[in-house]
């Protein structure tokens, strides 16, 4: 058994936040033979190597969660606390954290919404959407990319999809922010109080607020997603999930909390939705729809403005290089960083048995550079062709809006290297102090 050093692997470090790679090469190194890493301080097996996190994100003896199977005592874990039940209602009830039958079902409903012909017709609006947000900030002489761009973007697209009110929009990115904070990795797996109590409080008001929003709906279907769900829940699957105005997106769907468990509402049956379900499916398409997606804009900038040869290459080719340019700039440098999953059945990962109970952290960023898969995985190459990334995901958790989060990539990168030939860093950046879900407080540019 290989264990991680605190200097290979220091999730809490601003220092590594910064710069986790040199970190992840250390992990894969020392672990070749026994291909995982044991980290005490969070009491999880590290798994760096970009086929072992393949493999291990379809291995059906893992889930994200252990209910659909076993109680939290049969399973040696302590319930959530009581004061953490509103935000494991929320999150618990969502895709992310549900294993089948009720992951089945639940994709299946919202899927309808997620075809390649749905996001293709998003395509007017997404462009149009990123062209203003880039004419505002040419207008303005340049200005702080995240808060300007990266942020806006996603959030009008996933919102006007779910046809949240674009007076209310401006509720959505704190209470995201709260709630994905407790996705982080912290010692003994306990998030801070502050924390507890933040994400606690956006949960209530979020699902406080969803509700609302679904009653207004029940009493005046529109065409949105929600109302398409409605749909769902009352007609017994009569109504398809494919009536609504879009699909969700984001860099970093499949991410959420590995250590809770879930405690929300389930036992929806055939296709039909129960509303806490409902609630559950439009909370987690209103973050993930977002929060990595902003990740995923900013370090990509930051990455071509680190790397002049490969920006000017992308200035001379937009639209010959932006699909493979979107694809390396998720996999070099990786917006959702971990995921994590727990161990059902007794596992061997190379020559290590990992036993039932225990708890396995893929390291999404370490698999995107790791040598064994990816040709020089340490250089930005704009044009590299074969690039199994995992910026994704995989298996059954893979993120249901990957079409559309590309789509708004290329859509807002493509109008900035149009309208913005001459974007430059101004100040250098500082990053948020989240590992698990990785970006930039703010990426100051000029024109």
């Amino acid at each position: 058994m290989t264990a991680a050093a605190a200097a290979d692997f220091a999730p809490w470090s601003p220092d590594f936040v910064a710069d986790p790679y040199p970190a992840y090469a250390a992990l894969r190194e020392r672990s070749r033979a026994d291909r995982v890493v044991w980290f005490e301080p969070t009491g999880q097996w590290l798994v760096p190597h970009h086929d072992d996190v393949t493999h291990l994100l379809r291995d059906r003896r893992l889930g994200r969660t252990y209910l659909h199977r076993f109680s939290h005592e049969e399973f040696g874990q302590r319930p959530p606390p009581p004061g953490h039940r509103m935000f494991h209602a929320l999150n618990g009830s969502g895709l992310l954290e549900l294993e089948p039958p009720d992951h089945t079902r639940i994709r299946r409903l919202v899927s309808r919404a997620f075809t390649p012909r749905t996001v293709e017709r998003l395509r007017p609006t997404v462009e149009r959407l990123a062209a203003g947000l880039v004419d505002e900030l040419c207008e303005a002489g340049g200005g702080d990319l995240i808060a300007r761009i990266a942020e806006p973007l996603p959030v009008a697209v996933i919102a006007e999809m779910l046809g949240v009110p674009l007076a209310d929009r401006g509720l959505l990115r704190p209470w995201s922010a709260a709630i994905v904070g407790m996705f982080e990795m912290v010692p003994g797996k306990e998030p801070d109080p502050g924390t507890a109590e933040r994400a606690e409080r956006a949960a209530a008001e979020f699902s406080a607020y969803l509700r609302g929003l679904i009653a207004e709906r029940r009493a005046a279907p529109s065409d949105d997603l929600i109302s398409a769900l409605i749909a769902v829940q009352d007609d017994d699957g009569g109504a398809g999930a494919g009536g609504g105005a879009g699909a969700a997106g984001g860099a970093g769907a499949d991410e959420g909390a590995g250590a809770g468990g879930a405690s929300g509402a389930r036992g929806g049956s055939g296709d039909r939705l129960t509303e806490q379900e409902m609630v559950s499916t439009c909370a987690l398409l209103l973050n993930a729809g977002h929060e990595a997606s902003v990740n995923a804009t900013g370090n990509g900038w930051l990455a071509l403005f680190r790397d002049p040869e490969q920006l000017a290459r992308l200035r001379a080719e937009p639209d010959a290089l932006l699909p493979t340019a979107v694809e390396e700039l998720l996999r070099y440098d990786t917006p959702l960083q971990m995921f994590e999953r727990w161990v059902l059945e007794d596992i061997e990962i190379g020559g290590t048995v990992v036993p039932r109970g225990s708890e396995v952290a893929l390291l999404l960023g370490s698999a995107n550079r790791d040598p064994a898969r990816f040709r020089a995985p340490d250089r930005l190459d704009l044009a590299r062709a074969d690039n199994p990334h995992l910026g994704f995901g995989g298996g059954i958790h893979y993120c249901l809006g990957a079409p559309l989060a590309r789509l708004e990539l290329a859509a807002s990168f493509g109008a900035l290297l149009r309208r913005a030939p001459g974007l430059r860093l101004t100040a250098e950046p500082a990053w948020q102090p989240g590992y698990v879900i990785r970006g930039l407080r703010e990426l100051h540019v000029g024109l």
